[in-house]
């Protein structure tokens, strides 16, 4: 064929495929924003966040909450407990926000100095720091926590220390926590000498207390494995205290939603720690004595994670699926509801739609199985001698 028929050929065919592609990018259907109003919804009662810094060099905790002066009743109270290694809460400032100008007083413990805490003393780290900061705001009449109505945020390994501080609430002197909230669990240790946040006797959990787990569809083993041995263990709470739910990816339109192990966190540069001034060490004091251990350090796998926790975006992931949950789930909390009244309202699960009226996946839901019975022992027959259960290593990724 001759050049020029060829071009005459090409040229068309290169137009019409420009079109198409220029159409197609056009016409690609959009996610969902964030509601106006309602649970995960922009209604706020305030139109900044109040931020400060408590407690002292190396162990502070930082404080949200809205401008202007706070309800008759005090601030419900919002312990967020970050992953193993995101220190910053810049990660997560975007569910801080909402939170502080939705009411809520929030505290961010920074129980982690990277590279110099063992996991093991994390969570004696964020007991004393929640209980120091609730002693320190306790009577500031625009932060006025109401220590009746406090809920506990984990994300990662935050989750195992959120059921471990909900267990000791009442022994290290703080306030029971009427909402454990997990978000995406994960860096569950073995024991205390393993990497990751040892389970501690979360059969004294209060049985008015409730628990909800939110989890991705990636990497998702993991976390459900995480999520079902917190239930397992929190043995005081009922059943229809607990609830688990999954959220799933969906890449009908663009951008997609991905439902990974970052998926809870938002960055905010306004909540850089950068922004405050930290309280300095007093030279007169001479430091604790340090003891390097190789769990202080994160993993390649956990530098990786964090990396991808500090750059996450926000999306109708953390409207929907992570701020509405939560919202829907300390109401029920607050009032004395159980996991029940989550399952059966359409809106809890209710992802609404893309723009051009295609359904987001919805969340779904499980209320996790009691325990089975141990079964009657046959006449005559000698007792059986039960088997530990084993019990899942660290696991880097999970943190």
């Amino acid at each position: 064929m001759p050049p020029l028929s060829r071009l005459h050929l090409v040229l068309p065919l290169a137009l019409a495929l420009a079109v198409v592609s220029g159409a197609s990018g056009v016409s690609a259907a959009t996610p969902p924003a964030q509601p106006k109003e309602g649970p995960g919804g922009q209604a706020y009662l305030a139109a900044s966040v109040v931020k400060r810094v408590l407690g002292r060099a190396g162990a502070v905790t930082f404080a949200y909450y809205g401008n202007g002066p706070a309800q008759a009743e005090g601030r419900p109270v919002a312990v967020l407990l970050h992953a193993w290694g995101a220190v910053n809460p810049q990660a997560y400032g975007a569910w801080i926000e909402h939170l502080a100008r939705s009411g809520y007083l929030v505290l961010f413990p920074r129980f982690q100095e990277v590279g110099r805490t063992r996991p093991v003393d994390a969570g004696g780290n964020a007991a004393t720091l929640v209980k120091e900061a609730l002693a320190e705001l306790a009577g500031d009449q625009e932060a006025k926590p109401d220590t009746s109505r406090v809920a506990l945020i984990g994300h990662l390994a935050g989750v195992p220390l959120a059921a471990n501080l909900a267990a000791r609430a009442k022994a290290n002197g703080l306030p029971v926590p009427r909402l454990i909230f997990g978000a995406v669990p994960g860096g569950i240790a073995r024991d205390d000498k393993a990497r990751g946040i040892a389970l501690h006797d979360l059969n004294d959990i209060d049985p008015a207390t409730l628990i909800v787990t939110v989890i991705g569809d990636r990497d998702a083993r993991a976390a459900d494995i995480a999520a079902r041995r917190v239930m397992r263990e929190a043995t005081a709470v009922p059943t229809d205290h607990k609830l688990m739910v999954r959220a799933l990816s969906d890449d009908h339109g663009f951008p997609a939603l991905s439902a990974t192990l970052a998926a809870p966190a938002g960055g905010n540069p306004a909540y850089d720690v950068a922004q405050l001034k930290l309280p300095t060490a007093d030279p007169k004091q001479k430091p604790a004595p340090f003891k390097w251990s190789a769990d202080m350090t994160l993993t390649g796998e956990q530098t990786v994670l964090v990396g991808q926790i500090n750059a996450a975006g926000t999306d109708s992931l953390d409207y929907l699926a992570f701020w509405k949950t939560f919202d829907m789930a300390a109401a029920a909390a607050f009032s004395g509801q159980n996991a029940t009244s989550l399952k059966s309202n359409p809106r809890f699960i209710d992802m609404e739609r893309w723009s051009d009226g295609w359904p987001v996946r919805r969340l779904s839901v499980e209320t996790p199985r009691p325990p089975a019975p141990p079964k009657p022992a046959a006449p005559g027959a000698a007792p059986a001698v039960a088997k530990p259960a084993a019990k899942p290593t660290a696991s880097g990724r999970g943190q």
